[in-house]
C-alpha cells in the first residue's frame, strides 16, 4: 500500500480581502497565499494592520470585501469553527488563566486536544519552565508568560501557527525558542507566519517576507530593509 501523500494545497489564500476596525478601514484589497509547511515572515510599521491579518487567518476577524479560505474553510462561514481548533494564535496577551498555575493552564490544552495530561510537563519542560510548573500565571514574568505560550504551541501540534510580535518578552537566553518552535510546527506538517520587530531573525526564520503597506500586502525584495 503507497504511503499517503502529503496534502500540498495552499492553507490560506486571501483575495482582495477588506477589513474595517472601529469603521477604520485598516486592509483594503489584501491578496496573499500561503503555502503549505512554510514560515512566512510579516512585517510593517506600527497600526499598519499586522494583528488584523493574524486576526483573518485564525478565522477570528471576517472580512467586509473580497474572500479567501483557510483550510480549506470560507472566511465568514459556518466551516471556520471546524477548522479552528487546528489554528493557534499567540497574540500579545497570554492565552492563559491567571489564577492557575503554568501546568494547570497547559493541563487544560492537553485535555481539550486529546492528550494525556502528564503532557503539559513535557511541553514546559521544553521550553525551560520545569520548575516554574506550579507558579500560577498571574505572578510569572512576561518572558516567563511568552515561553508558556510557546509551551501551548508544542501541546497544540497546529496546522497553522501564527506569531504576534514572536521575540517580544524573551531574552537573549530564550529568543531561540521561537526558531525551535516553527521547526518543530514545520516537522509536524504545519505552517506558521511570524510577526517580528526582531527583522534580523525573522529574516533568518521565514522562508520569505512580506510587508503590510497601504493595507496592502507587497513582497519584501531580497536585501532591502524590513
Amino acid at each position: 500500500m503507497s504511503s499517503p501523500q502529503p496534502d500540498t494545497a495552499p492553507v490560506a489564500t486571501l483575495f482582495g480581502v477588506a477589513v474595517d476596525v472601529e469603521c477604520t478601514a485598516v486592509l483594503r484589497g489584501v491578496d496573499l497565499t500561503v503555502a503549505a509547511g512554510e514560515c512566512l515572515g510579516l512585517v510593517g510599521a506600527n497600526g499598519s494592520g499586522k494583528s488584523t491579518l493574524l486576526r483573518v487567518l485564525a478565522t477570528l476577524l471576517p472580512p467586509v470585501g473580497g474572500r479567501g479560505q483557510i483550510l480549506g474553510a470560507a472566511l465568514g462561514s459556518a466551516g471556520c469553527a471546524a477548522v479552528r481548533p487546528r489554528i493557534v494564535l499567540v497574540g500579545h496577551a497570554a492565552a492563559l488563566y491567571p489564577r492557575l498555575t503554568l501546568r494547570e493552564n497547559l493541563q487544560f490544552v492537553a485535555r481539550l486536544t486529546g492528550r494525556a495530561e502528564r503532557a503539559a510537563d513535557d511541553a514546559l519542560e521544553a521550553v525551560g519552565l520545569g520548575s516554574a510548573r506550579d507558579r500560577r500565571a498571574e505572578v510569572c514574568s512576561q518572558g516567563m508568560l511568552r515561553r508558556a505560550e510557546l509551551a501551548r504551541v508544542l501541546l497544540s501540534e497546529p496546522r497553522l501557527l501564527l506569531l504576534d510580535e514572536a521575540h517580544a518578552g524573551l531574552d537573549a537566553a530564550s529568543v531561540g525558542l521561537v526558531e525551535a518552535v516553527v521547526e518543530r510546527v514545520r516537522d509536524g506538517g504545519g505552517t506558521s507566519v511570524v510577526v517580528s520587530h526582531d527583522h534580523p531573525r525573522l529574516r533568518g526564520l521565514a522562508d520569505r517576507l512580506v510587508e503590510i503597506a497601504d493595507g496592502r500586502v507587497v513582497p519584501v525584495r531580497e536585501g532591502a530593509a524590513a
